[in-house]
């Protein structure tokens, strides 16, 4: 039997540390889940700007975000949001935002920075999460992941099984690919810039090319993905605290993500996982 496992990578192959700037107050959240803070308000979308850190320090403090991103020509990805929204609603929000500046996102691009600038591989991104009622931007978020102590085992064991992986994230793909060099995921089976229904689509796609695919992820995102595979996994390796939807959407739940292995190697055996 073909198997494929696809990944996201922030909590699921990635331990991953947060920072949230509310940007009218100047209060910071850390250790945030950005999905979840998305989620907890109506009419909030997380985005993701693929733009460089560096590019971020050396712009002005106080300059505002929504000036930069003209200037610069930032694009964005919706990683995810707390009902339907459209590109261009989120792009009227974004380029006219009149609240955040530079500065709070360089203060929480420096928070994470500072803890995990140790760490071997690190793999950062910057967003925000706008929101609808504000018609505007409400947090700028950034995001700084090393992989999990266990991770670059496990891959290594579902390649000798003869088991291709793939990653399927919102994060944006030159950060991916240096996490999968680390990993040993080939570059060709990296998914950047991937909405929720781009994860779904690329399951999709590989159950026409696969006996049987495998969906890991941790999050509201990664709930339409979850549904088209034949195996939904969630994982709580990094947070326990799950909303009751996403535990109902995954077929089984796991802790560690070793535990993909046994897995793996009951679906290659053709045989039954129980739901729990």
């Amino acid at each position: 039997m073909k198997v494929a496992i696809v990944f996201d990578s922030a909590g699921t192959l990635l331990y991953t540390y947060r920072v949230a700037v509310d940007v009218r107050s100047k209060k910071m959240k850390k250790g945030v889940e950005s999905t979840m803070l998305t989620c907890s308000e109506k009419g909030r979308s997380l985005i993701l700007l693929y733009a460089h850190s560096l590019n971020i320090f050396e712009t002005p403090s106080d300059t505002l975000l929504s000036d930069y991103m003209k200037k610069e020509g930032i694009k964005f990805g919706i990683a995810c949001s707390n009902g339907i929204v459209s590109h261009e609603e989120v792009s009227e929000y974004l380029l006219n935002d009149r609240y955040a500046r530079i500065s709070d996102l360089q203060i929480c691009i420096k928070t994470v920075w500072n803890c995990c600038k140790k760490l071997p591989i690190v793999a950062m991104n910057s967003g925000v999460i706008v929101n609808r009622d504000l018609k505007g931007i409400e947090f700028t978020i950034t995001s700084g992941g090393r992989p999990f102590s266990n991770a670059k085992e496990t891959i290594s064991s579902l390649h000798k099984m003869g088991v291709a992986t793939y990653v399927a994230s919102g994060d944006s793909t030159d950060k991916l690919v240096k996490m999968a060099d680390y990993l040993g995921i080939p570059h060709d089976n990296i998914h950047g810039v991937a909405t929720p229904s781009i994860k779904a689509q690329v399951i999709k796609d590989l159950k026409s090319v696969y006996d049987c695919v495998i969906m890991v992820g941790d999050g509201i995102n990664d709930i339409p993905a979850l549904r088209e595979a034949d195996i939904a996994v969630l994982t709580c390796q990094q947070n326990k605290n799950k909303p009751k939807k996403l535990i109902e959407t995954a077929d089984i739940i796991i802790n560690d993500v070793s535990e993909i292995k046994n897995i793996t190697e009951n679906a290659i055996k053709g045989g039954n996982f129980k739901k729990y």
